[in-house]
């Protein structure tokens, strides 16, 4: 307890075998994460928080993205219910501060950059096998003195299981359940007249082996610890949950959906129209795109790896960690189709009714010199199915080092590191951009022998493509499978990230040189070090992503291919200042420094300082200040400009598919290049998406944050078992590496911002999201510089207390809790600053609730079973764009493990027991916030009540 105090760590119960564990460390040198500095007294200036294995079994993790993001630090935005825009991977990011400014280690060394694809360069934790994993501890704030760059938000530092004596093999069925009783949601889909599920619903299996053998050998110089694992889940689509069966409108009071429906939606001069039989209606149709996307990704995975060391002499031991992930995921959305295609219609395309040739050709003013008519067609293919992205990374990661003791005063630590993942990405089920323009030319002919007549492609007459088959979108049902063939267009990409790190320090205790204060015992502990790290990565797509041909793609897939390296040099110091005194049981002061010299041009120095006072056993203070970087990655570096989309309830300056009026005066948006004619006379997107053009830039400079830190911990020795720490924190970043937020860009333009308003590049037809010609299609710029500045301030609480039952046991409580106080984003000088805290939507995207907390009790029973109970609870968040807000939300979870012989243990647990539906805020929740289903499964319970029974047996 008293470890656990001083460090401010577990966020799990403290459990006897925990304890025991502890009261180890305080007879021998640890190392805590924000260190390399072994420590043998209880004051650390770093407030570091754990999770310990037990946690695990408690939550039921298979995925260890579900352990880490119930941590009030930690937010998900790339997991397993990721569908549209997903990656095929987990990623963790401290204080909502993003994914690439979370530094993610395994027994403090680095893990890889987790793929090639874009929005992969956080790391895969999928990599890392749960019961492996000894404890997980989270420090937040900078850590670049210590690490390098990337460690802006905080490091995540996964120990894992060594040393490990025995077999033991481990399986876990999971699933979820759910009562499908949302009578409001059902009422707004039925009145919609789409289908949605009723009553209980159970699925989401998820099954997980794992196996660990372990062995010393050689008089105990040696050990070695093997693994194996595997896991395979079960898909479960949004039509599985009443609250995802549509996608509902931004004030979710009816369904909403795309506009590119199965009827089609055909934008003209005449007017817009859809598809009934062989007529025109005015108007358009929704096509409710929902139901499926995947709200839980298929995946299997196979792991495996070894651990081992070997003492040679006393002053050498050689040390390796192998490791090998192969994961294949499935992520699926919603069918391709033709989202916004613009052809010219000849008056004698044979498909057309007299009727539709009427409206189409019956005002010679709305056709094109040649008298073709002009349109721009939205037509579903829900004669093909779902587009599905099949991603699979493979990744092995080995390290082979050298440590040990020079001599009573010097250590040593020297390893190569090297990790490799490879991406493969098949998307199945898209169309074709040219082949739909191919299509839609159908011309009738007459075969001259026979007088028959038959309806072809005007390309296979003219021989530009003798395969084309003609797709007729203008009659109801019409559609004929030899065209949707035809039109199908199977896009593939590979890729690999690699990291290549060599390192070493040497560490010495200067106290054995009399070099100390003259008011402590223990000497000046000093470290000195050196790094390389070469970082490289290769994105191949292949010709059909690379021209955009894609329809549902949003635009080209660009090839990245790029490398740097850094050269580094580091040193810590830790001076005791005062021991032993009145006051001042000990009085540290931490000092770190890293210089680091960039292949790209780039030089950078982090340090910092940090306090430890411990005035008497019971009370300890500490503080700390650290500047830390994060150096552009490859992607912010190499990536070429195209299109990607941004998700805004409307533009302001047309009415909406919903029919809401302009938000903007006609003079605003003359501002971003809009014509007065055709103000509120232009068709707004129907799916909410818009295009911005993105690209990387290769004159970034590193970013910089500052981050402070004051605490104090509170162990009462008249409290048996009581623990309080308490943690201060603000972390401001600046000249920080982001996209500005395309919706933020209008916005400034509208209101006058001449700079914003050169970025804003309104299409022909006044819109920002017909096509994905980046030269005449409507978008915003938004492209990677050095504009952001992001401060974030909070408070950490962790509480653990434990009462002896007598003959009953003992009862033990965890309180761990997140309040923050300030989360201000300012996109670029000048901007206005934007308070985040508490919001979620527009430029604050995903939720960032001021308050969450976790409090576990944990009773440990006299007869070999231990039961516990979680409280979660996550605060409020209002909507940006006053439409939903979020209230807060608490769930229960139970579980107990019942040790049923000395080799032998059960679980069982509930996550949710309640069955709380997430909150529902409508398509706000979309992929650009990081939600998916109308809310925010990376931080919510998404799919209802979590079940599992596991076992464990060890030999």
């Amino acid at each position: 307890m008293a470890v656990s105090a001083a460090l401010g760590m577990s966020a799990a119960a403290m459990l006897p075998s925990v304890a025991s564990a502890q009261d180890e460390l305080l007879v021998e040198e640890v190392v805590v994460t924000g260190s390399r500095i072994q420590r043998a007294n209880l004051v650390s200036a770093s407030p570091v928080t754990q999770v310990d294995a037990e946690e695990i079994k408690f939550q039921g993790t298979t995925r260890v993205e579900d352990l880490m993001k119930n941590l009030p630090q930690v937010y998900s935005n790339q997991n397993s219910s990721s569908a549209n825009g997903a990656t095929g991977t987990a990623t963790l990011n401290l204080r909502n501060l993003g994914d690439a400014r979370t530094l993610v280690l395994v027994n403090g060394r680095r893990l890889p950059a987790g793929s090639p694809i874009a929005g992969g360069q956080g790391a895969d934790i999928n990599q890392i096998p749960a019961g492996l994993i000894e404890r997980v501890e989270v420090l937040t704030g900078g850590a670049s003195a210590t690490y390098g760059s990337d460690a802006v938000a905080g490091v995540v530092n996964f120990m894992m299981k060594q040393d490990f004596e025995g077999v033991e093999l481990d399986y876990q069925f999971s699933q979820y359940n759910h009562d499908n009783d949302n009578s409001r949601i059902q009422g707004i889909i039925k009145d919609s007249g789409f289908p949605y599920p009723d009553g209980s619903k159970t699925d989401g299996d998820i099954q997980n082996w794992s196996l660990i053998m372990g062995g010393n050998f050689d008089n105990g110089r040696g050990n070695v610890t093997a693994y194996a694992g595997y896991r395979e889940i079960d898909p479960v689509t949004q039509a599985a949950r009443d609250y995802s069966a549509c996608a509902l409108g931004v004030n979710i009071d009816s369904c909403g959906g795309s506009g590119t429906s199965a009827e089609g939606t055909f934008l003209t001069n005449p007017g817009v129209f859809y598809v009934d039989g062989n007529q025109f209606v005015p108007g358009n149709k929704v096509f409710n795109y929902g139901p499926l996307n995947h709200y839980q990704r298929p995946d299997e995975r196979y792991t495996g790896g070894v651990f081992g060391r070997y003492q040679i002499n006393e002053h050498v031991e050689t040390y390796t960690e192998l490791s090998f992930m192969d994961n294949q995921t499935n992520a699926q959305i919603a069918p391709s189709g033709a989202f916004g295609v613009a052809f010219n219609l000849n008056p004698n395309n044979p498909y057309l009714s007299s009727q539709q040739r009427n409206i189409l050709f019956g005002n010679a003013a709305d056709l094109n010199e040649d008298g073709t008519a002009p349109i721009t067609l939205l037509r579903r293919n829900v004669e093909g199915g779902p587009r599905n992205q099949d991603i699979r990374h493979t990744t092995f990661r080995g390290v082979f080092g050298l440590r040990g003791d020079i001599n009573d005063t010097w250590r040593y630590d020297v390893y190569g590191l090297y990790s490799e993942v490879s991406m493969e990405n098949t998307y199945n089920n898209d169309f074709s951009n040219d082949k739909i323009k191919n299509a839609l030319d159908a011309v009738e002919v007459i075969d001259p022998d026979t007088g028959e007549s038959s309806i072809v492609c005007q390309s296979v007459i003219d021989g530009s493509d003798p395969n084309c088959l003609p797709w007729n979108v203008w009659q109801t049902g019409a559609v004929d499978q030899g065209s949707v063939d035809y039109m199908e267009l199977p896009l593939y990409a590979r890729g690999t990230t690699d990291q290549k790190v060599f390192s070493g320090y040497l560490a010495g205790s200067l106290g054995d040189y009399g070099i100390k204060m003259p008011t402590a015992e223990s000497g000046v502990e000093l470290v000195v070090g050196a790094e390389y790290r070469k970082e490289s990565l290769n994105f191949n797509p292949d010709e059909g992503f690379r021209l955009g041909l894609g329809a549902g793609q949003g635009g080209a897939t660009n090839p990245v291919n790029g490398s740097f390296d850094v050269q580094e040099f580091f040193t810590e110091m830790s001076i005791p200042l005062v021991e032993g005194a009145a006051m001042a049981e000990e009085l540290t002061m931490d000092l770190g420094y890293r210089y680091s010299d960039y292949s790209t041009g780039v030089t950078t120095d982090t340090y910092g300082v940090r306090a430890g006072w411990a005035v008497n056993s019971d009370i300890k203070f500490r503080a700390s200040y650290q500047r830390a970087v994060r150096a552009a990655n490859i992607r912010e570096l190499f990536l070429p400009q195209g299109f990607n989309l941004f998700d805004m309830t409307q533009d302001p300056c047309t009415t909406s598919p919903d029919g809401d009026a302009p938000t903007a005066t006609p003079a605003q948006c003359q501002l971003s290049g809009l014509p007065a004619d055709q103000y509120n006379n232009f068709v707004d997107s129907f799916a909410g998406q818009y295009n911005f053009l993105q690209g990387g830039n290769t004159a970034l400079e590193p970013e910089e944050s500052d981050t402070y830190s004051v605490g104090f911990v509170w162990s009462p020795a008249d409290i048996a078992d009581l623990s309080v720490s308490v943690d201060w924190y603000n972390i401001e970043i600046k000249q920080g590496i982001a996209t500005p937020n395309p919706e933020f860009i209008l916005d400034e333009c509208l209101a006058g911002n001449a700079a914003q308003c050169a970025k804003v590049k309104r299409g022909p037809l006044g819109d920002l999201w017909l096509g994905s010609d980046v030269n005449t299609s409507g978008h915003v710029v938004a492209l990677l510089d050095n504009l952001a500045r992001e401060e974030v301030e909070g408070w950490d609480v962790v509480v653990d207390y434990a009462v002896q039952l007598g003959d009953m046991g003992t009862l033990s409580f965890n309180n761990t809790m997140s309040l923050v106080t300030k989360w201000d984003q300012q996109e670029f000088a000048g901007a206005p600053t934007v308070d985040c805290h508490g919001m979620w939507g527009s430029s604050c995207g995903y939720p960032t609730p001021d308050f969450r907390n976790n409090l576990r009790a944990t009773w440990l029973t006299p007869w070999d079973v231990t039961a516990s109970l979680m409280w979660r609870h996550i605060g409020g968040s209002d909507d940006m764009n006053g439409n939903v807000d979020i209230d807060s939300y608490d769930y229960l979870d139970i579980s107990a493990i019942w040790n049923v012989m000395d080799n032998a243990s059960v679980r069982l647990g509930f996550n949710n027991v309640l069955d709380k539906e997430p909150p529902i805020v409508g398509d706000g929740a979309g992929p650009s916030n990081n939600g998916n289903g109308n809310t925010f499964p990376g931080m919510y319970d998404a799919l209802g009540r979590y079940m599992y029974i596991g076992a464990t047996l060890t030999f």
